[in-house]
């Protein structure tokens, strides 16, 4: 089967001011800022929140992460999600993107309900702990009931190209009550398939190249995070790279 790209919806994942400049100027129509890629994302801090709204003006969706591991948080841990949403609103955003589980791996229906409803009248995106529920399509039924406006979903695999009959199925599923969105390993050669194939309207991507560091001195014996040899790296997105996932979409079957 083949859908109509008339308006499939880019949306880019950035941890960075330049980045998510660099979206905006190759044809992004949003972008999901976080902090810490390297662990999946967490929450930005108000100062990145503050910087980013001010540098472009297409709708910014903040992650709301307290910690890199589980979504299975403890009471103060869902405190201080609430106490970030209150700042994504005051700073701008237009939306929020969290994901709450239980030790069972459901969603956990009336605390995702909670910061739904404490978000609007942001939007409110279900990210890739959905990807870990023991059943996705009961989680479907979940996150509806729980008032998301849409869910991130590789199709609880790897990448969303090996999750796409299951993207495809939940799309079904979703009769229009919930947007899905899948993430995970779309790049402009593939984009435009998984689009066809699934009847997906939004599309979530990372893009991000490495860039050397410009640091001239530097001391190989010290590492500052858990994963050595980043210390001499950036990653970022290119406006470039995302000008052609655009231009992918965009091209008419």
């Amino acid at each position: 089967m083949t859908h109509n790209h008339q308006g499939i919806l880019v949306e880019v994942c950035v941890d960075s001011v330049a980045s998510a400049i660099a979206a905006e100027r190759g044809g992004a129509a949003r972008v999901e800022l976080c902090s810490s890629l390297i662990e999946g994302g967490v929450t930005p801090s108000a100062g990145l929140i503050e910087m980013t709204r001010a540098a472009v003006s297409m709708p910014l969706h903040v992650m709301i992460r307290p910690r890199g591991g589980d979504f299975c948080y403890e009471p103060e841990e869902f405190e201080i999600m609430q106490r970030d949403i209150a700042v994504a609103q005051r700073m701008g955003a237009n939306g929020v993107v969290f994901g709450i589980l239980d030790a069972n791996g459901n969603v956990d229906v009336a605390r995702t309900r909670q910061l739904a409803d404490l978000a609007r009248p942001l939007a409110a995106t279900f990210h890739r702990a959905f990807d870990m529920t023991a059943d996705l399509f009961r989680a479907l039924d979940d996150v509806c009931a729980a008032g998301v406006d849409r869910v991130l979903t590789s199709g609880g695999e790897p990448t969303s190209l090996q999750g796409q009959e299951t993207i495809a199925q939940l799309v079904c599923k979703a009769e229009g009550r919930i947007v899905v969105m899948p993430g995970s390993g779309i790049r402009p050669e593939n984009a435009r398939s998984l689009v066809e194939r699934t009847g997906v309207k939004e599309v979530h991507v990372g893009l991000r190249s490495v860039l050397p560091s410009p640091m001239l001195h530097r001391n190989p014996r010290v590492s500052m995070g858990a994963v050595e040899g980043r210390e001499y790296q950036r990653q970022v997105v290119l406006e470039e790279q995302v000008r052609e996932l655009c231009s992918a979409l965009a091209s008419a079957s």
